[in-house]
């Protein structure tokens, strides 16, 4: 980790005395993707389940806990400058004990320590259940000789581990499986969060079914690599043995599997998406790149004609499908050639949602090690001119929508203006993708409703309820 990254002013405001038998209160940040939400919510629910008592002001918060996200330069970045913001309040607010959690805190460890002094914890992935015994630990300053919590990361919550939601009330992650057997170049996520290890079949059905009795509508299944989830677990089509149950879940209307790797997607996976109601019809399937040199070069299984043979199975096969995927732009090697064929493939296939992430060298990957760096101007101008063509792409399927009817889920009044309602059709993941604004007609958060599309923008609709 570069000094640079974490030159701080240090500031000079005098802290404010500690109330006399205050209870001791907890500040928390959430960064990064829903995976590291989850593992929020858990350590959430370990707290109060402790004793501890939430406040959403972090100035009056006696602990301050930052779980850290570590997959790429910028989330890197936002982790430490978190960390470096929420630093002032050991003098300007409460704040006693400052805890670094989470896949940063797995991956630099002691480097943390040292270049971030103010740090009094960091608890890796594999201490997450014990995050209450670690405060009171910190908080006694008898037991302030130990500052580091690392382990391999074997943890893995269950249904019976306490969790504190945050968001919406009718839509809640499920993660169905921690780690990653995969061998991308580019990807450190196995360095952070270990092999895959997934939760039994019953683990995920009971955990559902509290969800759906918590009023739970939407649930979303995440994992490092979901289509291979129950490998480990000696299963075989693991995922379609989960979906099988979780259809039969009463209360939940879409389930929504993410992150499928472009292997291993059998026929009857592909069948039961179509087939089964609640399933929303929808693909997240990063593909990376289309270059048959630089698949190869990222260690990615298969070759474009095995990506173009799978993209156009799945959409014979899941009628309406909505196809999101991600790709890297600036990988090592990538030249001119390679890029335009990735442009063209993305302007020829026409995916419904497009994410676009520069490459950045991650210690201890093999991509480090290549030859033929991108330079960053590049990388971005190469992004900027995939994300513009997408954008085209996704405004052309916008119009195409105006006049049908959809069915909505609501999410609530919109975060633009109350004067409007906002909501998502089943080709809409949470937090992603688009919206659907209402502009006429009430319904509550949660309700199911049709509402008829009257207008497009880039990547939302707007339309009425249709009564």
């Amino acid at each position: 980790m570069s000094q640079s990254l974490i030159k701080v002013d240090r500031p000079t405001c005098a802290k404010p005395a500690r109330v006399a038998g205050a209870k001791t209160t907890i500040g928390f940040v959430n960064l990064g993707c829903s995976k590291n939400q989850v593992d929020s919510e858990i350590m959430l629910g370990t707290l109060v389940s402790g004793g501890f008592e939430l406040t959403a002001d972090a100035g009056k918060a006696e602990v301050v806990i930052i779980n850290t996200c570590g997959f790429i330069e910028e989330a890197k970045q936002e982790s430490i400058n978190t960390i470096i913001d929420h630093s002032r309040l050991k003098k300007e607010g409460a704040c006693r004990v400052l805890i670094a959690a989470g896949c940063l805190a797995q991956r630099y460890q002691g480097d943390l320590l040292k270049e971030l002094p103010e740090l009094d914890g960091v608890v890796g992935t594999g201490e997450f259940g014990k995050i209450a015994e670690i405060c009171r630990d910190l908080l006694a300053p008898k037991k302030r000789h130990r500052r580091l919590w690392i382990s391999q990361p074997p943890y893995l919550y269950d249904e019976l581990a306490p969790r504190l939601r945050l968001g919406r009330r009718h839509g809640a992650y499920v993660k169905i499986a921690e780690g990653c057997n995969r061998n991308c170049a580019f990807c450190a996520i196995p360095l952070m969060r270990g092999k895959q290890r997934s939760r039994p079949v019953d683990s995920i059905v009971a955990e559902a079914r509290r969800l759906a009795a918590e009023g739970v509508k939407e649930l979303n299944l995440i994992s490092q690599d979901t289509v291979n989830y129950g490998v480990d677990l000696g299963l075989r089509q693991g995922l379609v043995s989960l979906l099988r149950e979780l259809v039969k879940v009463e209360g939940l209307r879409w389930i929504r599997p993410f992150y499928l790797y472009p292997q291993q997607v059998t026929d009857e996976l592909l069948d039961l998406y179509a087939g089964e109601e609640k399933i929303t019809k929808y693909i997240d399937m990063p593909l990376q790149h289309i270059n048959d040199r630089m698949l190869n070069r990222m260690h990615r299984l298969g070759d474009r004609a095995a990506v173009e043979k799978l993209v156009a199975r799945i959409r014979t096969r899941i009628p309406g499908v909505t196809f999101r995927t991600a790709f890297i732009v600036g990988f090592p090697g990538e030249t001119d050639a390679a890029f335009e064929e990735l442009r063209r493939y993305v302007e020829d296939a026409e995916f419904d949602r497009v994410a676009a992430f520069l490459y950045s060298d991650e210690e201890g990957t093999p991509a480090v090690d290549l030859e033929g760096k991108i330079d960053r101007p590049v990388m971005e101008e190469r992004r900027n001119e995939l994300l513009a063509l997408q954008e085209q792409i996704a405004a052309a399927k916008g119009r195409e929508q105006i006049g049908s009817t959809l069915e909505v889920l609501v999410d609530g009044p919109s975060e633009e203006t109350d004067l409007l309602l906002e909501g998502r059709h089943q080709g809409l993941a949470p937090e992603i993708d688009g919206a659907v604004y209402i502009n006429d007609g009430t319904a509550e958060a949660g309700e199911f409703v049709q509402v008829k599309i009257t207008d497009a923008a880039t990547y939302d609709l707007v339309g009425h309820i249709i009564p």
